[in-house]
Order: C-alpha cells, then sequence, then structure tokens
C-alpha cells in the first residue's frame, strides 16, 4: 500500500495515498468544516464551505473533494479561507427557512427550552421535563407561580387562538416532581477545590450558587433575613408563591451541597473585605429593598410606608397596622402585592393611585384583573399631591388630576397635570409602591452608578474590586423581573468560574435561524382552547394568604401541552450549519433576496420533508443511492428551482423507506424529520 507525505497547518502527516484532504485532516484530529461530505459516499463537493489553501495553487480547492499528493502543504485556516466560509455560510442561511429555536425558548430571558419540557409533559414524562426546566432554572415551582411569562407572550400559538400554558405546565411539571418524595437533584461535578461565598440568598444569588457548585465549587450563601429566598419569600405573598413551595426548591439547593448562613449582614457582622480575604471569589447579589420614596408634601407622616416594607413585614410577622382605608401609589406588581395583600389585612376601602390609565400600567393583566375582583378601587390619571395628616398621623391623601400626553422615553404617553384639578380621599395609610432601590449598607466601598446601584460589568459582572462580582437588582439598570435575573446570573457564572481559573470569558449571543410566520401559515391549524388553572373563589381567597391557583390535574396538563405547535427544530443539537454559523461572525440578512417556495411535505411516509430547510446538498440523493443502495431520491430541476423529490416506484419500495432512515441521519440541518 503507498503512503504519502503531507503538511496540514504545519503538521507533518503521513498518509495512505487515494485519500482527500478532508479524510486526512480528519483522521488527524483536524477539523474542516463541512455540510456535503459523509465518508459513506463519494466525494461531492456541493457545499463549498471545506476550502482550504494549498501552498503553489493560486485558487481554494474544496477539502472534500481535492485528493492529497505526496508533498502537499496545507493550510486550512487564513483570512481568505475564512472570508469563503463566511460568505458560504451567509449565503446558505439568507434563503434558509427555519426555526432553530421556538420563539418561547428565544423570548425566554433565561434560554429556557420551553418546547423540549412541554413536549415531555405532552407524553407523560414529567421527571425528563423537570430535567430539561432545571438545566436554566433552579427554581421551576416557584418561578412557574411568578414569571409573567414572556415565552408566552411570543408563543405562535398566539397566531390560532391563545398561547399555550407554558408557564403553569413549568410549575405542573416541577411540582408532580416534588409529590414523588425524590425529586430530581442535578449531579455536582468533583470538588474543584475553589470558595465562593455569595451575598444574598435571593433568586439571583440562588441562581449563581446553584450553577456554580454544578461545577463542582464551595459554595456558601450568606443573608441578612432569617430565612433564605430574598423577595420570593419577602417580596411576594403566599397566596401567589405558598412558602412551603419555595422551601421545598431551597431544599434541593442544599442536598447539593450549597451552605447557607442566615442573620449575617454585611458592613456589620462580618466585612466585605474580610469576605474577600476568605473566599476565592464573592458575588454580591443584594437585590434592591429600600422603598423609593413619594415626593410630595406629607411624606413623612405616620402612616405613610413602603411596598415592600409592608410585604416583607407580611412576610416576618410583623404587620403593620395600616387601617380600614389605604391608598397605594403605583402601577406595578408590588403595588398589586401590596393592594391585595391590604384586602387580606382587613381594609374595606383600598385604593390604587396610577397617574396613567390601566394600558399603560407596568403590572400583569391577571394581576390588575383579580385585584379588581377583590374589590380595589383604581382611581387612573391621579398622582397625589399631598398627604394630608391629623396629629401627624395620615388622614387624607389629596390628588392630582393627570391627563395624557405624548410619549416619553418609555414609550408611554407622559402624564401631565390638569391644571386646578383635584381630589381628596380620607385614607388611613399610604402605602408607596412606585419602585425600589439599592441600600448600600455595607457595600460602600464599591463603585456606584449615577443611579446609585453597583457598577458591575455588563458581560463580565465584575465590581471596582478584584475577585468581587455582582449581579441582580442590586447593580446597573436596578430591579426587574425573576426571570431575567436567573438568566443574568446564568451569564455570570460563565464569567466567575473563568475568574476561578485565572481566566476570561467572552460572553457571545448565539445566531439562530428565524421563520417569519403570519396567521395565514397556521390558518389550516385547529383551534383549541387553552386551559387555565381553576381558582378557590374570590369570596373565600381575599380572606386569607392562602394560594389562590389550583394546579392543572394530569389530564389537563397533557391536553394543553399537546397544544404546542413545535416550532423550534428538533434537530437543533445536532444541527451542523448551525453550529458551523456559531464558529463564526455571520449576517446573512445582508445576502437577502429571493427566496426558494418552501413546503412540507410527507410522502416518505414516515419522513417529514421541509424544503425550507435544505440545502440541496445532495446527501440525502447520494446515501438512499450509494450506502442504502435504494435511489428513491434525486433531484429535480435545474438551477434555482432544483428541489429533492421521492419516487416510489411500488410499494415495496415504501416499506424499505420506512426501515432504513439513513436520509434523516445523514442530513445536516433537520431538513429531513422522523414523524411516527
Amino acid at each position: 500500500m503507498d503512503y504519502i507525505n503531507i503538511t496540514i497547518d504545519d503538521n507533518e502527516l503521513s498518509a495512505r495515498a487515494g485519500q482527500t484532504i478532508l479524510r486526512i485532516a480528519g483522521r488527524n484530529g483536524i477539523d474542516i468544516p463541512t455540510l456535503c461530505n459523509d465518508e459513506r459516499v463519494k466525494p461531492y463537493g456541493a457545499c463549498g464551505l471545506c476550502v482550504v489553501e494549498v501552498e503553489g495553487n493560486p485558487k481554494l480547492v474544496r477539502a472534500c473533494s481535492t485528493v492529497a499528493t505526496d508533498g502537499m502543504v496545507i493550510h486550512t485556516m487564513s483570512d481568505r479561507i475564512a472570508r469563503t466560509r463566511k460568505m458560504v455560510l451567509e449565503l446558505i442561511l439568507s434563503d434558509h427557512s427555519g426555526d432553530c429555536r421556538g420563539p418561547c425558548t428565544l423570548n425566554c430571558p433565561a434560554g429556557t427550552d420551553c418546547q423540549s419540557y412541554v413536549k415531555e409533559i405532552a407524553e407523560g414524562d414529567y421527571r425528563s421535563a423537570v430535567k430539561i426546566i432545571r438545566d436554566k432554572i433552579p427554581l421551576p415551582s416557584s418561578v412557574g407561580r411568578i414569571c409573567p411569562h414572556p415565552c408566552e407572550t411570543a408563543c405562535r400559538r398566539n397566531l390560532v387562538d391563545e398561547p399555550v400554558s407554558i408557564c403553569s405546565l413549568k410549575q405542573f411539571a416541577s411540582d408532580q416532581d416534588y409529590a414523588t418524595g425524590a425529586p430530581y437533584v442535578p449531579p455536582v461535578a468533583p470538588s474543584t477545590g475553589k470558595k465562593v461565598c455569595v451575598i444574598g440568598a435571593g433568586v439571583a444569588g440562588m441562581t449563581i450558587a446553584y450553577f456554580l457548585r454544578i461545577k463542582g465549587h464551595e459554595i456558601t450563601i450568606l443573608d441578612a433575613m432569617p430565612k433564605n429566598g430574598g423577595m420570593f419569600r419577602y417580596g411576594i405573598p403566599n397566596y401567589r408563591l405558598p412558602k412551603d413551595v419555595l422551601d421545598q426548591e431551597i431544599d434541593i439547593l442544599k442536598r447539593m451541597g450549597i451552605t447557607f448562613k442566615n442573620n449575617i449582614m454585611v458592613g456589620k457582622d462580618i466585612t466585605l473585605s474580610e469576605l474577600r480575604a476568605s473566599y476565592d471569589a464573592v458575588v454580591v447579589a443584594i437585590g434592591a429593598w429600600k422603598d423609593s420614596e413619594l415626593r410630595c408634601p406629607g411624606a413623612d407622616l405616620e402612616g405613610v410606608i413602603g411596598g415592600i416594607e409592608l410585604l416583607s413585614g407580611i412576610g416576618l410577622g410583623n404587620v403593620p397596622d395600616i387601617g380600614e382605608n389605604v391608598a397605594v401609589v403605583g402601577g406595578g406588581n408590588t403595588a398589586m402585592d401590596a393592594c391585595r395583600s391590604a384586602i387580606r389585612l382587613g381594609a374595606k376601602n383600598v385604593y390604587v393611585i396610577y397617574r396613567r390609565t390601566k394600558d399603560e400600567m407596568p403590572a400583569e393583566d391577571i394581576e390588575i384583573l383579580e385585584a379588581e375582583e377583590e374589590g380595589v378601587q383604581f382611581k387612573f390619571l391621579t398622582n397625589p399631591a399631598q398627604i394630608i395628616g391629623k396629629d401627624g398621623k395620615v388622614s387624607a391623601i389629596k390628588l392630582q388630576v393627570m391627563e395624557l400626553g405624548e410619549a416619553d422615553e418609555s414609550g408611554r404617553r407622559r402624564p401631565i397635570p390638569i391644571e386646578g384639578k383635584f381630589e381628596t380621599l380620607e385614607v388611613d395609610s399610604v402605602i408607596a409602591a412606585i419602585g425600589h432601590v439599592l441600600r448600600d449598607n455595607g457595600f460602600e466601598q464599591l463603585e456606584k452608578s449615577p443611579k446609585g446601584n453597583i457598577e458591575a460589568g455588563i458581560s463580565s459582572f465584575r465590581t471596582s474590586s478584584d475577585g468581587i462580582f455582582a449581579v441582580g437588582e442590586a447593580t446597573n439598570k436596578g430591579a426587574s423581573i425573576a426571570i431575567e435575573a436567573i438568566g443574568e446570573a446564568r451569564r455570570a457564572v460563565q464569567q466567575i468560574d473563568a475568574y476561578l481559573y485565572g481566566g476570561t470569558s467572552f460572553y457571545k449571543t448565539p445566531f439562530y435561524s428565524e421563520k417569519k410566520v403570519s396567521e395565514k401559515d397556521l390558518e389550516d391549524r385547529k383551534k383549541i382552547p387553552r386551559h387555565y388553572m381553576s381558582k378557590r373563589s374570590v369570596q373565600i381567597a381575599k380572606k386569607d394568604f392562602l394560594e389562590i391557583n389550583n394546579t392543572f390535574t394530569e389530564e389537563e396538563a397533557r391536553d394543553e401541552a399537546k397544544r404546542c405547535l413545535e416550532c423550534g427544530c428538533a434537530d437543533y443539537g445536532d444541527c451542523t450549519l448551525i453550529k458551523r454559523a456559531n464558529q463564526m461572525s455571520i449576517k446573512p440578512a445582508r445576502l437577502d433576496g429571493v427566496h426558494h417556495d418552501t413546503f412540507k411535505e410527507q410522502t416518505l411516509d414516515i419522513i417529514e420533508r421541509d424544503m425550507g430547510k435544505c440545502l440541496l446538498c445532495g446527501l440525502c440523493v447520494r446515501i438512499c443511492e450509494e450506502d442504502a443502495a435504494q435511489g428513491l431520491l434525486g433531484l429535480v430541476g435545474r438551477g434555482f428551482n432544483t428541489i429533492v423529490r421521492p419516487e416510489f416506484r411500488n410499494k415495496k419500495s415504501i416499506a424499505i423507506c420506512k426501515d432504513c432512515k439513513k436520509c434523516v441521519d445523514a442530513c445536516p440541518t433537520g431538513a429531513l424529520r422522523i414523524c411516527e
């Protein structure tokens, strides 16, 4: 057998004569990207991604179809090669019509694989669903109860009828897992010997701890409060998030080996510098616990309290006396939690003061609706002008009547006072739920932003002190929703982990192919009513702090999960195209032009063909001809209009296709899919 000697990227190699450059490189661990090559079939050279430089040849050659010769010197990377490969990928993806991930996943700040866990629920495999959820979310039962579900806003089922109840299904699967008595506990890597202190046992802090612990680091969480959970425990009422549910979630973290220490206040019981000296890294995730103050006369009267002050007081058992008539100022979810809690504390008249209209309220629609059902009275287009007192205590609130003007920087119409128009309400207390900010006692050494939050790198999460990182509501832009804190914390873990090993990690936003879909594209889909969780009677529920919602039954959950349109590509994890696309910075939109007609068909019986994802690489045709020895697939048409078509000559051919499926295995994009 003859052998040749060649050089690839300064590696001197000996190889059997007659082999292609691509095959020799692959067998020696040198990666040359390709989409159309498969060792089961003859070289074809369709995609052009595998181009390399050969010394002495002025042109780029295709490694998959170029036979190596003795003495050949090959380079697999250069600026010219990179530009060519980038162009190849951009051309392909500019005419690629498919969803890498479902819109639900892309719109989830934590990147949860909603489609996959919903599918597992539809099939009754709740443990597998929980494993998928916990890959991104450490507190699934809690998040499933309180998340404003941006995933559902993006759900394509909206184009048919109503979105899938993705968030409630998350809660259902997790609750089912806990009900087994042996819930799933994520595996932890062997100990790295690295120690990290997380300050704050809220959602951001526990997420950091969870994912760092999975990597094998020793984690200790310090918290100033008597119990863990942060705002999940002290800022969200029990009727939305029962604390026994939260305790179950925290117990999983303890079983993973995370140490919790409570009633420790940084700056009083220990300093930040002392912690840094004792740990390899410190993460500040202390949240924003200080209520924003009302800026009007009388704001210092007895009976004016903050929304977080009220809710945390309830959580601690220190319930303030709010009286029978209560005004809640604000339009967010904290305001809704405060007004509904006031109802449960026995207030007879509860008013929500909001300077815009109902349409502009940032609170969730369901929270507003349930507050209305419980008897809360909304005073829209009003703003506190003065809090009136008697003997140093609140007795009334004077409201400036407003109207809406032009849109401001938030996109909402700006409220403008109507001169001389006021309204007065007799009240016993005023709850200010207009926002919350950082209380930085003990963290003075960290540089702050103009807004007073801890300054942390947007992608590095590093503070002004070496080895100290910061995440969550205490940083940069301030308060946000829990699922955003989880997504941010997960990204921070990558940076902290790299720091522990003396390096730096760079986060790159992945490229995804997204399909444009309209109502017309889905007009053939059957309308199926959405399942909603049943609720306790309003008249009973508003008298206590027990959970309002009942969870789905198994039948309801599985039926609801089956409403999923399965938008995301089932072969995303194995897709060669997207893997290669994310190895370089591509911008396919710059080459956008005329698109192929796209369609799906199932003439291969159990194999669905999606021509929107087809690259015309010819692999399926060649595999069917050369490896399966059937020749049932062919390229039909010429030039731009070429497509892949099957040709069944008899029933025996169809039977062979059912059992073979080699074309599906070879497809580099998921254009072919088993749909048994």
